[in-house]
């Protein structure tokens, strides 16, 4: 069952910093140490899972992307990096916790099962476990790593919108190579390849929009226990849903 938090703060409370090597001006160490053991947790997972592993395969393309993000970061692209940071921190978690949950034989989210109980079909491809990650996480995950970083930061959504939006355009950027990195062969996919209409069904775009309109929503009810609980386990099962579509296996 998720869990929605409540929020009683006014205005943003800055405890947390960039996930640079480098970090920008009035940051403090406390984010840069959470994003760098994240970097360092995908790492081990990386070097721990069997590399046709459907979970090490999204966890590949994850990290490529909190490299790119810690970067950005870095490197002033970022409004408020400390908020991002926390961000980026919140939103690992998520990930991580249903790693962990997998690994100790408890279930994990349902936006989560698709990918776990499929991870060694022969019929799936890369591509297709990629994708479903990147649903679970995105289309999940990342609306209530919203909810976490406004409690942690006193601040509310519209405060990160900003610098959520950098996000997205970061993921897109990535989203091409991602594609290309993980097809099936050097050529153009044939029209007539199930694999060309079940990755042409799916947009990361409309994912990172549902993502925050989701957030938005949850905030909105957070004071409604009951009902911002039915929300989110709505929102865990419908995103589940996709990942299965998705990881239709076409062998």
């Amino acid at each position: 069952m998720t869990t929605i938090q409540q929020h009683g703060g006014k205005g943003p409370r800055r405890t947390a910093e960039s996930p640079a090597a480098r970090p920008p001006d009035g940051a403090g160490p406390a984010t840069t140490a959470g994003v760098a053991d994240v970097l360092a947790r995908l790492r081990a997972l990386d070097a721990s899972l069997p590399p046709e592993d459907g979970v090490a395969v999204f966890n590949r393309v994850y990290l490529t992307v909190t490299e790119a993000v810690a970067q950005r970061v870095g490197g002033g692209a970022f409004e408020d990096p400390e908020a991002t940071g926390e961000l980026d921190i919140h939103f690992a978690r998520r990930y991580f916790t249903a790693v962990d949950a997998d690994a100790t034989g408890l279930r994990p989210p349902a936006c989560w099962r698709p990918l776990f109980q499929l991870r060694r079909h022969p019929g799936v491809r890369p591509l297709q476990f990629a994708l479903a990650g990147i649903n679970a996480h995105i289309g999940h995950d990342l609306a209530l790593a919203v909810l976490d970083t406004c409690q942690a930061l006193g601040c509310e959504p519209p405060a990160l919108e900003g610098d959520f939006d950098r996000i997205g355009t970061v993921l897109t950027g990535l989203e091409e190579g991602i594609r290309e990195t993980l097809m099936p062969g050097p050529d153009v996919l044939d029209i007539a390849d199930p694999l060309t209409h079940l990755i042409g069904s799916w947009s990361l775009e409309m994912a990172r929009d549902g993502a925050w309109a989701a957030a938005r929503m949850l905030w909105g009810v957070r004071r409604l226990p009951e009902m911002a609980e039915e929300l989110a386990e709505r929102l865990d099962a419908s995103v589940g849903l996709i990942g299965r579509c998705l990881l239709t296996p076409l062998n």
